[in-house]
């Protein structure tokens, strides 16, 4: 495991934030990672956007295209990303889809992932039969391909553990990423096939949206993941979003905490 990723979760429940770069624009992406981070969070996925992000809800499918419309690149993340390890040392994973990786060229994507600071990799578009081109390279370069278990994976989820690696992303929900008012899936049993298989950190993501499911999901887990809820702070106030993010992200991580 990555020596940052391991870091994340040392010290009790992590609380794993989203953004999708430049949406409103990079420079606020920066801040907001700077602000997450002092608001306690243990972790940060960055999505880099795609044009059919097809795990995406309406929320963060909107984000990518503002971010798109707004001239972001691969290159301008990766940019950023040297700005932010010049003043944080936070661990980082890249969020994204299998064409924005082939685009760039596999090997040049994850090595350059890697080079700048990044921790780990999370393509929820590539099943676990279709990894290993990835994997290979990812552990070539020290980069943690981050593996995905979803409610219908039972007889998968034990070969999908073994070969994890950073933490397991529990996909709490099926369908796409959004705020839920409920989440009925037990995640205390996907949770537990998990660890049968391998010691390996286990958050859960997809829906969550409040401090009361924050603090359920981490009863039961090793943490929570929350994208759509914050990516809606960012479409609401755009670049004036820094301190309600903030002020949300500590509000989620003492419901983890406690």
């Amino acid at each position: 495991m990555n020596n940052r990723i391991h870091r994340a979760f040392e010290n009790g429940k992590a609380f794993i934030p989203f953004l999708t770069c430049g949406d409103p624009d990079l420079e606020t992406t920066e801040k907001l990672v700077y602000a997450m981070e002092e608001a306690g969070a243990d972790l940060i996925e960055l999505g880099i956007p795609f044009s059919d992000p097809t795990a995406e809800g309406p929320v963060i499918q909107e984000a990518n295209v503002r971010a798109l419309s707004g001239g972001v690149t691969t290159d301008k993340i990766f940019d950023m990303v040297i700005r932010i390890r010049n003043n944080s040392d936070i661990p980082m994973v890249f969020m994204t889809y299998a064409n924005v990786v082939f685009s760039y060229g596999t090997e040049r994507f994850i090595a350059r992932a890697a080079e700048i600071g990044m921790d780990g990799l999370i393509l929820p578009d590539v099943p676990f039969e279709e990894k290993d081109e990835f994997d290979e390279v990812c552990r070539r370069y020290g980069l943690d391909l981050i593996s995905l278990v979803a409610p219908t994976s039972n007889e998968r989820i034990l070969e999908i553990a073994r070969n994890a690696e950073g933490f397991v992303y529990c996909v709490s929900s099926l369908g796409v990423t959004g705020v839920r008012s409920r989440i009925t899936t037990d995640i205390g049993a996907m949770v537990r096939l998990v660890k049968q298989a391998k010691d390996i950190p286990c958050a859960v993501g997809f829906g969550i949206s409040t401090p009361e499911q924050a603090h359920e999901i981490a009863q039961k887990s090793d943490g929570a993941i929350v994208g759509s809820a914050i990516v809606r702070l960012c479409a609401a106030y755009g670049r004036e979003c820094v301190p309600y993010v903030k002020e949300y992200v500590k509000s989620m991580k003492d419901a983890v905490r406690e």
